[in-house]
């Protein structure tokens, strides 16, 4: 199955404590979790390591989603959007938005 949302993506969380937060795709994991920038922070408390030069502390890190709680964002609508796929006339495959049949791929 062809994935609906792809690493760069900008989606919308529509579940979850960060409900209505916007962010990019930075990676999917193992096809139904995903991770978006500066959503679904978690404090990581890190020990420091001189022979990396890493030093120690609490750091916020961004933990994986399912990707059933993200939408991809709609810009002309300015909401979250489901997504359908559509082959054009030249046989392409390209996602579209299922509000208004816009293409997303371009």
């Amino acid at each position: 199955m062809a994935n609906k949302i792809k690493k760069g993506d900008e989606v919308v969380v529509i579940a979850g404590k960060d409900k209505g937060k916007r962010g990019s795709v930075i990676r999917i994991l193992d096809n139904d979790r995903l991770v978006v920038e500066n959503v679904n922070m978690a404090k990581k408390h890190t020990k420091p390591n001189p022979n990396k030069g890493e030093p120690g502390g609490i750091l916020d890190k961004e933990m994986p989603l399912h990707i059933s709680n993200v939408a991809l964002y709609n810009p002309t609508t300015d909401k979250g959007d489901r997504v359908g796929f559509k082959i054009l006339e030249d046989g392409k495959k390209v996602r579209v938005f299922k509000s208004n049949q816009e293409v997303v791929d371009i």
